[in-house]
């Protein structure tokens, strides 16, 4: 995304190191290291209260300490103890949205929101049409209440309604000016207790551990910097946005710490551009760059990059200008590539190309870089004369077999637009040879493949030994060469054609994650040949998995089925726990679910009206109700909505919630409910200075307890982008589950509400939740047992009640037999994998112990020490199996 100066993430805003280390680590950091991390021998009364006093804070916001840490803490003086606590809480805050005000419209939610908001709205009509300042109110006859509110200027009587609930202008729902005598100043300062001390911890609980003092935390860094560098696939916006943060621990004129290559083509170009930002530093990164810098897209990301745009190309800025001495270096690299792959590249981007070519002065170079000038010619189809530049082309050219300058102007044969030749003729040799050049596009396209090479043609195409038999065997050549993500996407794909009759879903490449659902025409494909192109795959997915490092054991939770294989990382939404999208979590028995959405308007935005809303809908995705500001309640207490704010001023800005009774919603017929945040004046989410909603799973039953309680958060997620509309989750109330959508919505026009989109909702929630619960998405669980599988010798499986089932590769066994038989009855009579021997840890929760410097992977960190075990992410999962990865 730009960087812009009204954006909601600038580069101000982005988290600094600390609080970047605490989300990824769960690493607290100390100036120094108190006595070398031990206690006195007789700590004060003193230091032992505050750290206790620390503890109790965090625990209010879902986090414990670890002993290591508590004991770093103990011999800080009260000044550094005081210092740390406040930055460790600021930090913990911003993530969880508990430094925001969220008053809601009713101070008093759920208990004060209307039972009948039609009578509520038409009170406020009837003030606006009939009430004047000196006449008694019109709707209770009382005389001296009337006053006019500041800003709107609505006149309220103070009988009516009451400043002490209702911390809005009650007719229009705007923010009041601070002072406004309407508001009730106790009211405000009031704070609902907590409830019970036995609310309690979420799931998404961490226990913080002592990282050390701040040559540890540059250490630190450095390994979370590697860890994102070697990730082939695109990063999410927070990993980018750490990525950068990352990089400013490291200098530009001495690169020891930068690889020999980053896989990941958009890190790359953030890189790269990161590199080139101090030009004093010239000597030493211009060469990093012609280095790394291998395409010509590679070329086109950096240049936009360091104009401003998105490293994703998803928008093209203008061009800033390129000084010489990186113009040189850029052409070197151009000229230094196969003019008919550069020019193909430039094809895909031609209106960006065309413009930063204008920048790069490519013809005036034309003698020193003749092949780069060949190919922006080609893009350009530059017509040919008798001039000099003329020659240089055709000269160029000569070492071009795809080149043609027999006519009046230079063309390149286009690889892609032979590829469409071959597949529109059904000639799938002639498709096949030219794949085999771009390994990933022969995946991409493997279904369309089969389907002519197995299909109605299927005879044509064997007699241009073009069969299925051909396509598997390109098959298994491409496989080894591809990225992890490209595999796992086609594996999923794949394993579901064996049908047909379902909708497809296509995630279009863009700034923000939309789903574009259409009806599946495709002719199904034969199980056989199904079978055959998975195993293909799935072999290759073990085969890399089992390059790497064995171990003796390893633990797989069997809830990770649930969470999906990471993928389309590039538009996931900031969030506090790193949710793949399409994954699915229990919502436990006896709690109730609280929506929030807080935003806050900027010079940009203008006065912002944001709207929480939920769909509701029958098993068959017939909708049923609604709860929004057009429904305060839904089935009494089933559903209640906190109120709708119509502007969001700063400092506070407004906040607004949804509680969701699952069982009363279930005995009202619901079966799923959809929710949205949707933007009633066609407001972009990035316009505003802040937006980010969420999730809270209660113990506590209606009013009892804060309306926001930050220990109760189980996830918050930023509102960013050009989308005004968002989708970010399903909830199941039948099968008490959440399933992340973390998508938006096209929308239109203005006046937004979930009445007016309830038909686009229920396509998008049927389809969504058809797709990842039909296997086309892997699941983390699923690649968690075939790394397991690949290499461990003995596998356990923890249960959802705690018990396992443990696997022991037998003597003759293949992995891939091995990686069938886990997880099913057929198990063996093996002791349960001691923790000093248990090198891989794949969990839902990180609880269970394992050996030092075991790789471990857990959706809810909990106690996992980085210091100990090298705790992985969803993403590492999938990006370690890299073709080509050296082994762990």
């Amino acid at each position: 995304m730009t960087t812009t100066a009204t954006s909601a993430h600038t580069t101000e805003s982005r988290r600094g190191l600390t609080a970047a280390l605490l989300a990824r680590r769960g690493a607290v950091y100390l100036p120094t290291a108190p006595g070398g991390g031990r206690a006195p021998a007789a700590p004060g009364v003193d230091a032992v209260a505050g750290v206790t006093l620390l503890e109790a804070d965090l625990v209010e916001r879902g986090f414990l300490l670890s002993d290591g840490l508590r004991r770093a803490l103990v011999p800080l003086d009260a000044v550094a103890l005081r210092t740390a606590g406040r930055a460790l809480l600021a930090d913990i805050d911003r993530a969880l949205g508990a430094d925001r005000d969220h008053t809601p419209l009713f101070r008093d939610f759920p208990d004060s929101t209307p039972a009948d908001t039609l009578d509520f709205y038409v009170d406020g009509v009837l003030t606006v049409l009939l009430q004047s300042p000196d006449q008694p109110c019109v709707l209770c006859g009382s005389e001296g209440g009337i006053r006019p509110l500041s800003p709107c200027a609505h006149l309220v009587c103070h009988s009516c309604w009451s400043g002490s609930d209702i911390c809005a202008c009650p007719v229009c729902h705007r923010r009041l000016d601070a002072g406004e005598p309407f508001m009730d100043p106790a009211a405000a300062a009031r704070e609902r207790p907590a409830a019970d001390r036995g609310r309690a911890l979420p799931d998404r609980l961490r226990i913080l551990a002592y990282g050390g003092d701040l040559a540890a935390r540059a250490a630190d860094a450095g390994r979370e910097l590697t860890a994102l560098l070697a990730r082939a696939d695109a990063l999410s916006p927070q990993d980018s946005d750490d990525l950068l943060t990352f990089l400013d621990t490291r200098e530009r004129t001495e690169l020891s710490w930068l690889p020999a290559a980053v896989p990941g083509r958009e890190t790359k170009a953030r890189v790269l551009a990161w590199l080139l930002r101090e030009r004093s530093a010239y000597p030493t990164t211009l060469p990093a760059v012609a280095r790394l810098a291998d395409t010509a897209t590679d070329v086109l990301r950096l240049l936009v990059t360091l104009s401003g745009g998105d490293a994703g190309l998803t928008g093209v800025p203008r061009f800033t200008a390129v000084p010489r001495p990186l113009r040189r270096a850029l052409l070197s690299v151009l000229d230094g590539l196969d003019p008919e792959l550069a020019a193909e590249d430039m094809r895909r981007h031609s209106a960006a190309w065309k413009h930063a070519a204008e920048r790069l002065h490519p013809f005036e170079h034309a003698a020193r870089h003749p092949r780069a000038a060949l190919a922006v010619a080609a893009l350009r189809e530059t017509r040919l004369g008798d001039d000099r530049l003329s020659d240089r082309l055709r000269e160029a050219a000569k070492e071009v077999p795809a080149a043609d300058v027999s006519g009046p102007r230079v063309r390149i044969r286009r690889w892609s637009s032979r590829v469409e030749a071959a597949l529109a003729e059904r000639d799938v040799a002639a498709a096949l040879a030219l794949l085999a050049r771009r390994p990933g596009e022969l995946l991409r396209r493997l279904d369309h493949l089969l389907r002519l090479a197995d299909g109605p043609f299927a005879e044509e195409a064997a007699a241009g030994t073009g069969g299925a038999d051909a396509v598997l065997a390109a098959l298994e050549r491409a496989a080894p060469r591809v990225a992890p993500a490209v595999l796992l996407s086609a594996l999923g794909e794949l394993r579901t054609r064996r049908r047909s009759g379902h909708d497809r879903v296509f995630f279009p490449r863009g700034g923000n994650a939309r789903a574009h659902i259409v009806p599946d025409e495709r002719a199904p494909l034969r199980a056989e040949v199904v079978e055959r192109a998975v195993a293909v795959l799935t072999g290759e997915v073990l085969r890399r998995a089992g390059a790497l490092s064995p171990v003796e054991a390893a633990v797989v939770d069997a809830a990770l089925d649930g969470v999906i294989a990471p993928f389309a990382e590039r538009t996931a939404s900031r969030a506090l726990v790193t949710l793949p999208r399409g994954s699915e979590l229990t919502v436990p028995a006896g709690r109730t679910v609280r929506l929030f959405l807080h935003w806050m308007e900027s010079e940009r935005s203008g006065r912002t009206d944001l709207d929480l809303s939920a769909a509701l809908f029958t098993a068959d995705w017939r909708r049923v109700g609604k709860c929004d500001y057009t429904r305060l309640r839904f089935e009494g207490d089933a559903a209640v909505h906190s109120g709708d704010f119509t502007s969001a001023p700063a400092p506070l800005g407004s906040s607004e919630f949804i509680d969701l009774d699952l069982d009363a919603l279930a005995g009202a017929g619901v079966r799923y409910a959809v929710t949205a945040v949707l933007a009633y004046n066609d407001v972009a989410f990035e316009d505003l200075a802040e937006a980010f909603a969420g999730v809270m799973v209660r113990d506590e039953p209606g009013g009892t307890g804060r309306v926001f309680d930050a220990r109760q958060v189980e996830q918050r997620f930023d509102l960013t982008g050009p989308a005004r509309a968002a989708v970010p989750m399903v909830i199941d109330v039948a099968g008490r589950t959440m399933r992340w959508l973390d998508v938006v919505q096209d929308v239109t026009g203005t006046h937004h509400s979930v009445e007016r989109h309830s038909d686009a909702l229920a396509v998008l929630g049927r389809g969504l939740t058809e797709l990842y619960a039909s296997g086309a998405r892997v699941a983390l669980g699923e690649l968690a047992v075939w790394r397991a599988a690949a290499r461990a010798r003995t596998v356990a499986v923890r249960h959802f009640d705690g018990s396992l089932s443990r696997y022991r590769r037998r003597a003759e066994e293949g992995v891939a037999a091995f990686a069938a038989r886990i997880g099913t009855p057929d198990t063996d009579e093996v002791p349960a994998p001691e923790p000093a021997r248990t090198g891989l840890a794949y969990l839902l929760r990180g609880d269970l112990p394992a050996a030092s410097g075991a790789e471990v992977f857990a959706l809810h960190p909990a106690g996992l020490d980085a210091g100990e075990v090298r705790v992985l992410s969803a993403a590492e999962l999938v990006s370690t199996l890299a073709a080509g990865r050296p082994g762990g």
